[in-house]
């Protein structure tokens, strides 16, 4: 890592002593507490952190100039927090020293270890950013920044701070790895000394703990960490079950210790006869899965038999399935339950097989195979190969999955202007389990479960997400909606005239499919309404007799800062969304009261002088709807109010919601006439009364598709036995088409009785 601004450690030292007395006296943080009087130190608040078993770890793979670099960020970060002390008692530098231990373990560089060191000072020691690069480097001084909360900002909820410093963290992860790294190492210690703080805190920062930090974990591989996160919180938030459940564990190891015994003694038996040499080992599954597992499946303790299993790793890739195999005519394997991480890894780059067997005495046993390598980045995930490349062609295939995830936060983060709309986004990623389906070129896409083709189609490109009219699932069309199991081959059909539809935000999983379709829709409405308003405007210049104003007229900017808009589009969308009249805003251009503010005379002036009406064609766009109430169709007598925030809804002119809202906000409404061409495909209701014989749906079917009609919604009322009402929503071109339409299906003997519902 280059490095930069670093002075020599006996330099650092004095610079650390002649700011000692500032230092002290910076504020402590909430977190924190100043050093008791003398005689009210206990024995923990004695105690004095060492530094000495980080250095032993730190010195078997740094060299010793890095190891003083470390040192120097140690005594840095030891005198800022100098007089405080931890709610246990201990000094605040034991924190900062157990997390560096943490992010040791893993091997991190000497940037990530000094940040690990430091990232508290800003935060709760007011340290400046610059201070820090200067001294430790630009690099440092990026990731202790990336770390630090923003708590010295003004917001309104503490919820949209804490949502606002999540976002910040999670972007400086984004560009930098270890961010999350070290930041995750200190949430853990945070955890392993949660019982000094009250039950209410405890409880609060363990549900963070489980909602944010334990799916980033086990997003990025890090298992180890995720289990012990898991029951940390586990024993934080509910402390009675955890005590409950662990005492039974505790019972039942002892009760199956023979059992246990047997069948390591058989495996260890059974491998090396096979030619396999391996290493077996047994384990507990974690309390927190054991308690998800009994709520999920609403069992007790008794019922959830496989709480042991075995994990056995080999030398090679081959000697995996060769193991397997082997364990397989040893005892009988559960159908259903191999799962092959190793062909098809999951999503944080976890590679194993999986089988459960049926051990002595019916005990169902779960066996893990994977080599040495695959054991290690199954416990230590990104970690385990944690350098951050920028080139795509050096990064493994774990990096690579990380590296695709971290650029999709910046994805969101650049559609996303809210940060607890982006808090959101990212939730829906961290998913815990995923499916994994295939492309028509065959590569293998992991999804979240519940993920639809939609999501598919997002995952693949923007574009294809943005123009997907239908999807085919292993070969047959499927709905958008449907769900995605493992093992399917999915396809996309686009069509340029297709966009998306706020429909879809009810069933996709991802966030980048959510923020993506939002981004859409907020830029369409908004350019729609711009385009929309602008002829809103320049129909009520038409009717004042007025010129029509150039867009860089300066009455523009002076309008614009007197009602608080930010340009003329913002005036203009605002108008097409009904937030403005365009009757009040070509007012202000009147030459000879260009400030006049305008009355409801003035306003009837406007709306009663005879004018060309706007132009409907049907497929506006969102600046322009048709009322679903009456269901309009070119050909109908219509008019058009202008709905606050929604712009032009077109309604039938006999339509009652209508009369009863122009009576209520007669302002807000203009003539509108259907223009020469219109939109194909406009959706309008018919209730058909039909003899209840079989076939006659299929009759009437296919005489509304020989009409050149398409059946949107279909649902039958058959109260009577003798007949049936049926609802359909079909599609038609005009009113003229929906007239040719009802003849055909009139054809069909069966029908009694056609009506068109207009509201």
């Amino acid at each position: 890592m280059a490095f930069s601004g670093l002075r020599g450690a006996s330099s650092g030292l004095l610079a650390v002593l002649k700011k000692g007395s500032r230092l002290r006296r910076r504020k402590p943080s909430a977190k924190t507490q100043t050093a008791p009087a003398a005689h009210e130190q206990g024995p923990a608040s004695a105690a004095i952190a060492s530094l000495a078993p980080l250095t032993r770890i730190i010195s078997q793979y740094l060299d010793s100039k890095d190891v003083e670099r470390v040192k120097e960020a140690y005594r840095f970060s030891d005198q800022a927090h100098l007089g405080q002390f931890r709610a246990s008692g201990e000094p605040y530098i034991s924190h900062p020293i157990a997390v560096t231990e943490i992010c040791a373990g893993w091997k991190l560089d000497a940037e990530s270890l000094m940040a690990a060191l430091l990232h508290d000072v800003m935060e709760d020691q007011g340290v400046a950013k610059q201070e820090l690069a200067e001294r430790f480097g630009a690099d440092v001084a990026e990731l202790v920044d990336g770390l630090s909360k923003l708590d010295r900002l003004d917001f309104a909820t503490k919820a949209e701070q804490q949502a606002e410093s999540f976002r910040k963290m999670l972007l400086a992860m984004a560009r930098d790895v270890r961010v999350i790294l070290i930041k995750l190492a200190d949430r853990l210690h945070n955890m392993r000394t949660l019982d000094a703080v009250d039950p209410e805190k405890r409880r609060r920062v363990a549900r963070e703990t489980l909602e944010i930090y334990t799916p980033i974990a086990h997003r990025l591989g890090l298992n180890a960490l995720f289990r012990e996160m898991q029951d940390l919180c586990f024993h934080a938030v509910y402390p009675n079950r955890y005590a409950v459940l662990h005492k039974a564990m505790m019972a039942a190891r002892g009760n199956r210790r023979e059992v246990l015994g047997k069948i390591t003694d058989a495996v260890k038996m059974a491998l090396p006869a096979a030619g396999i040499e391996a290493e077996v080992s047994g384990r507990e599954k974690s309390l927190y899965s054991i308690y998800t597992k009994m709520v999920e499946q609403k069992k007790s303790f008794s019922d959830v038999l496989d709480i042991y299993g075995f994990r056995v790793i080999v030398h090679t890739l081959p000697e995996c399935y060769l193991a397997l195999g082997t364990l397989h005519q040893l005892y009988r394997p559960v159908p259903g339950k191999f799962k092959d991480y190793i062909a098809i890894p999951k999503l944080n780059g976890y590679q194993s097989l999986h089988t459960t067997l049926v051990g002595p005495y019916g005990t169902p046993v779960e066996f893990q195979f994977r080599t040495r390598d695959m054991d290690h980045v199954a416990e230590e995930g990104v970690a385990s190969h944690w350098l951050y490349k920028e080139d795509d062609a050096t990064l493994n295939d774990l990096q690579k999955r990380t590296h695709q995830w971290l650029q999709s936060l910046l994805d969101i983060q650049s559609q996303t202007g809210d940060s607890g709309e982006f808090l959101e986004h990212v939730k829906v990623d961290l998913f815990p389990d995923a499916v994994y389906v295939f492309t028509p070129q065959g590569k293998i896409i992991s999804l979240p479960r519940g993920a639809t083709p939609v999501d598919f189609a997002y995952t693949i490109h923007t574009d294809i997400g943005n123009q997907a009219v239908a999807s085919k699932i292993n070969g047959e069309f499927a709905p958008l909606r449907t769900e995605l199991k493992s093992g399917d081959a999915v396809e996309i059909v686009t069509s340029p005239a297709s966009r998306p539809s706020a429909q879809w935000l009810n069933y996709v999983r991802t966030g980048r499919a959510r923020s993506e379709i939002r981004h859409y829709l907020r830029t369409v409405k908004y350019e729609e309404s711009v385009a929309f308003g602008l002829r809103l405007l320049n129909q009520a210049f038409d009717q004042l007799h007025l010129p029509h104003p150039a867009d860089d007229d300066p009455e523009w900017e002076k309008l614009a800062k007197s009602s608080g808009a930010s340009s003329r589009e913002e005036i203009l969308a605002d108008i097409g969304l009904g937030k403005r009249l365009a009757a009040v805003v070509a007012r202000r251009f009147a030459p000879e009261n260009a400030m006049l503010a305008t009355t409801a005379a003035a306003v009837d002036e406007i709306t009663s002088t005879a004018s060309a009406p706007i132009l409907i064609q049907g497929n506006e766009g969102q600046a322009v709807q048709l009322a679903p109430c009456c269901g309009p169709l070119p050909g109908d007598a219509i008019i058009g109010g202008i709905r606050l925030g929604h712009g032009l809804v077109v309604h039938m002119a006999e339509c009652a919601v209508a009369q009863r809202q122009r009576a209520r906000e007669p302002e807000r409404w203009i003539p509108v006439v259907w223009d020469t061409t219109t939109a194909r495909h406009l959706s309008t209701r018919l209730d058909v009364t039909v003899i209840n014989e079989r076939g006659v749906l299929g009759r009437i079917a296919a005489e509304i598709t020989e009409a050149d009609s398409n059946i949107m919604h279909l649902t039958m009322q058959d109260d009577a036995a003798a007949t049936a009402l049926l609802h359909l929503t079909v599609q038609v071109d005009s009113r003229k088409h929906l007239a040719q339409v009802i003849r055909a299906i009139r054809h069909v003997p069966q029908v009694q009785k056609i009506v068109r519902i207009k509201g």
